[in-house]
């Protein structure tokens, strides 16, 4: 690959992308042959950064651990440090005389607006600064409606993403035989960071469910091509089964990339007919995913406010903090609401179905403001994200991009007959449910939804 220069180096700097493979800030890298610091920041003290939330916390701590070992395989060292990004990379980039630096991008606004102020300062330094796109197949500003602006609705979002080119193959992960060469430079202790719990130590749930990393995704996506993809659309709503791709956290945090998901999915159904249909439904699933980020680009504040902004009326409740906890630790008296958020608890997420219910039994049959749901979200999935997170809790909370969010209230107990009939996804997690030592359902069913409906009717 040529000689080394004492003074190229390329910086790739890692935030959401935590792979080897379809990386193309770090296939860049490698591409040009000079040394290559792989640094991770965290990042969280710049003023308007969202910390992560607990079981982010560890996740993330398991998915460094797994890149770092990736990266010694190729021959490359991951370097973490903690603080400012805009003041980190800039250390970094001085301390070895970097030439180059090199990332995939974000679509939030704070991070753009962290990444512009970089850009802008390491080139005008003679620095080379290129971003690509790693984590979206189609970015935001590449869809829109026939008179130029942006979808407010998914399901003609879905069908403009498809009718796009086929997107790009993934990129091949880098090897030895590449002779890679990485520059030495300090870094912290990944220990130092304090992102595993101990006192209490609550992350038995998480490390008995999760596998964190690249090589973690690879292995549920083979899992469920091979096992479950045909039966997806019979089993998707069914949290007794184990019938979705368990892919969110690996995705959330860029260790199996869209494109790789996407092609997989792709081949899967050219090889294998019959799995045509469940195939399709997943596409459409991490469609989704990239609608809540076109929303997040174009709509910033869908994070904290409400969409539509009728619901700045909404006549909210207040809970006693021991109301909440209810809530919170599944001990609510509803059975389907109560095992979603004891599968949360333990295991840092909850199926998609139930998620739907809980959500929904908080913000309408409790009539809670949707922004205490997420926060409880963001703090305990290990899949928290930051555009999807809001996005469905506003989509049930009907502040969002919904058409009729007035008749959407989700009947626990209906929900439940329909799909957990065995009940063995209840049993699992609230063995003690019809018994004496199970409490009283908070609220009525049946008044709380009338309720509900005369509240929404105010903001209508």
């Amino acid at each position: 690959m040529g000689r080394v220069s004492e003074r190229a180096t390329s910086v790739v700097w890692f935030r959401e992308d935590l792979r080897v493979a379809d990386n193309p800030a770090l296939h860049e890298a490698v591409r040009r042959g000079d040394p290559i610091v792989c640094l991770y920041v965290l990042d969280d003290e710049s003023p308007g950064i969202r910390p992560i939330g607990g079981a982010a916390r560890w996740w993330l701590h398991h998915s460094l651990e797994a890149l770092g070992e990736r990266l010694r395989e190729v021959g490359l060292t991951l370097t973490l440090r903690r603080g400012p990004a805009r003041e980190v990379v800039q250390s970094v980039v001085d301390e070895v005389g970097a030439t180059r630096v090199l990332w995939n991008r974000r679509y939030g606004e704070i991070e753009r607006g962290i990444d512009g102020d970089l850009k802008a300062g390491l080139r005008k330094a003679g620095l080379e600064v290129e971003s690509f796109q790693g984590s979206l197949i189609a970015e935001p500003w590449t869809v829109l409606t026939g008179q130029g602006g942006w979808y407010k609705v998914f399901t003609p979002f879905y069908r403009a993403v498809l009718a796009k080119q086929t997107p790009r193959h993934p990129l091949p992960a880098p090897t030895k035989d590449d002779g890679l060469h990485h520059r030495e430079v300090r870094s912290d202790a990944l220990g130092d960071w304090a992102l595993l719990p101990t006192k209490p130590d609550w992350a038995g749930g998480l490390r008995e469910r999760w596998r964190p990393g690249e090589a973690g995704a690879a292995e549920r996506m083979e899992t469920f091509l091979t096992e479950r993809v045909s039966h997806y659309v019979a089993e998707q709503d069914l949290p007794g089964e184990e019938g979705t791709s368990m892919l969110s956290p690996h995705l959330r945090w860029g260790e199996i990339s869209p494109f790789q998901f996407w092609h997989a999915l792709d081949g899967h159904r050219a090889r294998a007919s019959k799995d045509a249909e469940g195939a399709a439904a997943v596409l459409r699933q991490l469609i989704w995913r990239e609608f809540s980020y076109h929303l997040l680009y174009h709509l910033p504040s869908i994070t904290t406010e409400n969409m539509r902004s009728e619901f700045d009326r909404f006549p909210w409740a207040e809970l006693t903090d021991a109301e909440l906890q209810q809530w919170q630790q599944g001990e609510t008296g509803i059975p389907l609401v109560d095992a979603g958020m004891r599968e949360l608890w333990q295991t840092g997420v909850m199926h998609n179905r139930v998620r739907m219910v809980v959500a929904s039994f908080l913000v309408k049959n409790l009539r809670v403001d949707w922004r205490v749901g997420e926060a409880w979200f963001w703090d305990t999935l290990v899949d928290a994200d930051p555009a999807a997170n809001a996005l469905n809790w506003q989509w049930v909370a009907g502040s969002g991009p919904d058409a009729a969010p007035y008749f959407r209230i989700f009947n626990p107990e209906l929900q439940a007959s329909k799909f957990d009939k065995h009940g063995s996804y209840v049993n699992r997690y609230v063995p003690e449910a019809g018994t004496p030592a199970y409490p009283e359902p908070m609220v009525d069913l049946k008044e709380s939804r009338r309720a509900a409906l005369d509240a929404y009717a105010t903001v209508r």
